[in-house]
């Protein structure tokens, strides 16, 4: 029995990344699938010294640990990973233990551009390297000009994306 989690960078409902991590769900077939909800509260040491650590950060938090494997489909704001991701993943450092350590991790990216998101994988691997993620390096999947790389059902019809992807899916699941 496996569990994958999800987590989009993008809050938009017609998300490409969200598009895009549906679609590595579906290719590594697990049993569970979960998709991790990171619309939280700006972290603030005040609120956390306050309140404590929210249930919404705790339940994200408590899924990265439970779960055999996580993917992050982000896409790039101005040249890096956007603020609500990087936002959960500090709150996510605030909490007990570290979720993320040896974590299999794959990260993929769809964006408007040309480049398909290259820095912003770059920023992103930057900003896991203090949680040790056992982060799948290649291949590298770069869905660039994303509004024309899915069907009207969501579906990635570029096959050598679709390559990529099936090979990166492989081998996050070895990783289990």
């Amino acid at each position: 029995m496996t569990t994958l989690l999800g987590i989009s960078g993008s809050l938009r409902a017609e998300s490409t990344n969200t598009k895009l991590m549906r679609n590595a769900a579906r290719i590594f077939a697990a049993d569970t699938f979960i998709e991790a909800d990171i619309r939280l509260p700006l972290y603030d040491g005040d609120v956390e010294a306050a309140d404590g650590i929210p249930a919404a950060v705790q339940t994200l938090a408590d899924q990265i640990a439970a779960a055999d494997a996580v993917i992050i489909a982000t896409p790039e704001y101005n040249k890096a990973i956007p603020g609500g991701l990087k936002n959960a993943l500090d709150w996510v450092s605030r909490t007990e233990g570290n979720p993320w350590e040896n974590k299999p991790l794959a990260i993929m990216s769809a964006t408007g551009g040309r480049s398909g998101g290259e820095r912003t994988q770059f920023s992103l691997r930057h900003a896991m390297f203090t949680f040790s993620p056992n982060i799948i390096h290649q291949p590298e999947v770069l869905v660039a000009q994303s509004s024309k790389e899915f069907d009207a059902d969501g579906m990635l019809i570029n096959e050598v994306n679709l390559k990529m992807l099936t090979a990166q899916m492989a081998k996050l699941r070895a990783k289990i």
